[in-house]
């Protein structure tokens, strides 16, 4: 934020101005003509907000530590951690605090998607550690992401040359995760076009 003129926060100041930042879009997003809002960090008196979002449009954050992650259960619509910075063992306890936090706020935990940008490379050869091998064990590794980590959605940043490996992720990895991710739901996988 320094870079950018503004001033220095501490964590627990970071996470105070995120929840009022979330508190301000909510009510830009609202469609009332004049909209208010008071706060340590953020104030609105009697902003205009523009035209609406022409879609739903939700909130969703990249929440790493224990406060963030309340937050996130508490207000956001959906999380979006990133593979290298909150590996898969640690998951599990994220999950659980993004989930009590939202059944406190009295929201169902299954409201809050769950977004994860994964890092790899998808080879030929045999697997090399977390998403670095062939299809059949990223097949294996995201199907485990979904079915057993609670994680609902992916987006696939490569390693290696783009041009090659997201057409390989998009035909051959994501298919292959959705029929195996139904098979163990069972649930009768979509018809493809």
């Amino acid at each position: 934020m320094e870079a950018y003129g503004g001033e220095r926060r501490t964590a627990g100041e970071a996470v105070a101005a995120l929840e009022e930042a979330i508190a301000v879009v909510r009510l830009l997003w609202s469609g009332q003509r004049s909209v208010r809002y008071e706060g340590r960090f953020y104030s609105l008196r009697g902003a205009h907000p523009g035209p609406l979002p022409a879609h739903d449009m939700g909130i969703w954050l990249g929440a790493l530590g224990p406060r963030s992650l309340e937050l996130t259960g508490r207000l956001a619509d959906g999380w979006v951690p990133s593979s290298p910075f909150l590996p898969p063992p640690r998951l599990p306890e994220a999950h659980a605090r993004i989930d009590d936090a939202a059944r406190s706020a009295g929201r169902r935990p299954e409201g809050v998607r769950r977004l994860y940008n994964v890092n790899g490379l998808i080879t030929d050869g045999p697997g090399e550690g977390f998403l670095v091998g062939p299809v059949e064990q990223w097949v294996e590794e995201l199907t485990g992401l979904v079915v057993e980590d609670g994680m609902d959605t992916f987006v696939f940043f490569p390693r290696g040359p783009v041009d090659t490996q997201l057409p390989r992720f998009a035909e051959e990895v994501v298919p292959a995760v959705r029929e195996r991710v139904a098979r163990e739901r069972g649930v009768r996988p979509a018809a493809s076009n």
